[in-house]
């Protein structure tokens, strides 16, 4: 479970941002929205199952999750470096300040592993880390692990605390991590059990999805669910069958596309890879339908809409998400979805019954009609903007402290929360003169 995140000097954020899971006291909406928790020093605190990213195009709201999963890849991949001269690839400063002197990225997460909280900080540079520490509270008492700042005038780090509490301190370890290596990574990758849990949490329990137009999510966990006929085969189908798409069941055919289809793909595939080509099953999802009367029809899947392609695709990830309680990130969910059946799939989340172990979900949107006080609280909902400068910030819908009752929809597309494009001319800046000339002429006949 997430409970805060910051990010600072990556892409088109300059400042620090933090983006807060933590449910307001004062909102006593969506109980169900909210996970409650017996966390040393946070008993009774509640926690929000997910958060809603509203913002302009090329506002910042998917680079926060991006921020996030630059993170989460450095910690799985910090250990295979061997070369100290390599940059960091996930790095990525803010560009639109050159003249000002390089400082660090930096990331700050607050999160729950096996029941203990943790707090990782990082702050690098494309050529080393200058700053890494992580902090537990498995007591009310935080206990700091490790922490090692880059000196500059020795060249050297500093490590500290010289006793930490809960972890052991390896010298030889940590004069085996290189500049540009995390020594999380490091240590797990020489066997050390009691970062376990904070690694494994970065790699298994937070999830990332990009429904964007630009991405190629495809539907091979869901075909392979339906295929291994395994447990969630039955709840896939049902999630389908309850959508209103006429689909009464599912299975996995094997149809190969005609030889000039597959001649034209292997002209255009690396040697190396026309040999597993050839011998790839070629397999597709077949739904049934309900046809007149009491008769069920398969349709071929090129047929199926491309709203119905998604939500396939989408059905085993999401129900995989929700059985296990992990964290997803999710960029555009409602791409090829109606609203209504993108609704539906949160109120997944925001179910006691149907989300048991406390799955989260953070996704970005452009959808106004989700701003529904019967689906999302106040403290869900947050916005990226960006000023003259191109500098990114982000902030919460409670900054405005909207009226109970107040139309968050119309509030929204009006510009009251900003967060939305300005184009007061048009697109071809035409608008804006077609007016100030009408407004000539009326004035003249006057």
């Amino acid at each position: 479970m997430i409970l805060q995140f910051s990010v600072s000097n990556y892409r088109c954020f300059r400042k620090q941002q933090t983006l807060n899971l933590a449910a307001s006291s004062q909102d006593k909406a969506l109980p169900d929205n909210c996970i409650v928790t017996d966390l040393p020093g946070l008993a009774g605190k509640r926690w929000l199952k997910g958060l809603a990213l509203y913002g302009a195009n090329a506002s910042g709201k998917t680079t926060i999750l991006e921020a996030l999963e630059s993170l989460a890849e450095m910690v799985k991949n910090s250990a295979r470096m061997t070369d100290p001269k390599d940059p960091i690839p996930q790095i990525e400063p803010f560009a639109l300040c050159p003249s000002q002197p390089e400082s660090p990225t930096a990331f700050a997460v607050a999160f729950v592993a096996e029941g203990v909280r943790y707090e990782y900080r990082v702050a690098a540079t494309r050529e080393r880390v200058w700053h890494e520490s992580l902090r537990a509270f498995p007591k009310k008492v935080e206990q700091l692990w490790f922490s090692r700042d880059w000196n500059t005038e020795s060249t050297t780090y500093t490590w500290s605390p010289d006793r930490p509490t809960g972890f052991q301190r390896d010298s030889q370890l940590e004069g085996y991590t290189l500049s540009n290596m995390l020594f999380l990574s490091k240590a797990v990758a020489s066997n050390r059990p009691e970062l376990e849990p904070v690694f494994r949490w970065f790699k298994e329990r937070l999830r990332f999805l990009d429904l964007s137009a630009r991405s190629r999510f495809g539907m091979g966990f869901t075909l392979n669910k339906i295929q291994e006929q395994s447990p969630q085969h039955d709840r896939i189908v049902e999630l389908l069958r309850h959508a209103d798409l006429g689909v009464t069941g599912a299975r996995v055919i094997e149809e190969r596309p005609p030889e000039e289809e597959v001649e034209k793909m292997l002209k255009s595939t690396p040697p190396d890879l026309r040999e597993r080509i050839l011998k790839d099953r070629w397999l597709k999802p077949e739904l049934a339908h309900r046809g007149s009367g009491v008769t069920e029809l398969p349709l071929p899947w090129d047929s199926e809409s491309a709203g119905t392609h998604r939500l396939f695709g989408l059905a085993g990830p999401w129900l995989d998400i929700l059985s296990n309680g992990y964290t997803v990130c999710l960029d555009e969910l409602e791409t090829s979805m109606h609203p209504l059946m993108v609704r539906e799939l949160l109120r997944l989340f925001f179910s006691e019954k149907e989300n048991p172990n406390g799955a989260q979900i953070l996704f970005t949107t452009h959808n106004p009609l989700l701003l529904d006080a019967t689906l999302l609280r106040r403290d869900q909902v947050w916005f990226t903007d960006k000023d003259a400068d191109g500098e990114a910030y982000l902030y919460p819908l409670s900054d405005y402290s909207p009226r109970r009752g107040e139309s968050l929809v119309r509030g929204y597309m009006s510009g009251r929360y900003g967060a939305v494009p300005f184009v007061p001319a048009g697109l071809l800046g035409t608008f804006q003169a077609h007016e100030t000339l009408g407004q000539t002429e009326k004035e003249s006949h006057e």
